[in-house]
């Protein structure tokens, strides 16, 4: 599932300009459920919904510091929130979810990561990943490829956390940011994603690349155009 703004997409495209003034709060998530088809929407779903209104509810004014400690705070309310939903209901045992996101609160931008879905940027015809993947691969190495994740938001995990990175200073103009889940990254080489973006195509695109080189899970992704 992914958020917009105030829109929420899921089997969809959705496209929008936005002019950002130092006073506004924005948000661009991406949250790749688990847990069986139905569960994971729920978990997807309860996050971004619980993020929006938390987000849009933040006192004006926070310093960097002060605004990480509140997300922070967020995180241990929506992972208890989501577990708590398996406690009450057997079908809903286990079921959890990633995310990621970009923020821009009050002039600064900050990326948000808890999981294996990952933000990348797109400048000057190079891909880099900006998000460390919370999973057994990565701990791993590469050549030891496992679809076991490490950190997400219910999901069993009884400790979560979340990385926080203020990224104001290294926007640019014409830079291209890249939010996806690994039904996307697992599909498609960096070199082919590289490949897509220079030739300016958006997240429909993208996404039906990644399904037509396997699409062996959800594929989600959100292009934003700086």
């Amino acid at each position: 599932m992914i958020l917009v703004g105030n829109h929420f997409i899921r089997d969809d495209e959705f496209h929008t300009k936005v002019e950002l003034t130092k006073d506004d709060q924005f948000l661009m998530a991406v949250a790749d459920g688990m847990g069986g088809h139905n569960r994971g929407e729920i978990a997807s779903s309860d996050t971004l919904n619980n993020l929006h209104f938390f987000f849009h509810d933040l006192p004006t004014g926070l310093e960097p510091g002060s605004f990480n400690e509140m997300i922070v705070d967020w995180l241990e309310s929506i992972n208890n929130y989501v577990a708590s939903k398996g406690r009450a209901d057997e079908q809903f045992k286990g079921m959890g979810t990633t995310l990621v996101a970009l923020a821009f609160y009050e002039g600064e931008f900050y990326s948000l990561n808890c999981g294996d879905s990952r933000l990348y940027r797109f400048r000057d015809g190079q891909l880099v990943q900006l998000t460390t993947d919370h999973s057994l691969s990565n701990l791993l190495g590469s050549e030891k490829r496992s679809s076991v994740i490490t950190n997400c938001i219910g999901g069993g995990c009884t400790s979560s956390y979340i990385d926080i990175v203020r990224m104001t200073d290294e926007i640019k103009p014409r830079d291209c940011y890249m939010l996806c889940s690994d039904g996307l990254s697992d599909m498609l080489e960096d070199e082919k994603i590289s490949i897509l973006l220079n030739e300016g195509n958006g997240a429909n695109e993208l996404c039906e690349a990644a399904i037509a080189h396997g699409g062996l899970d959800n594929v989600s992704c959100c292009v934003i155009k700086i």
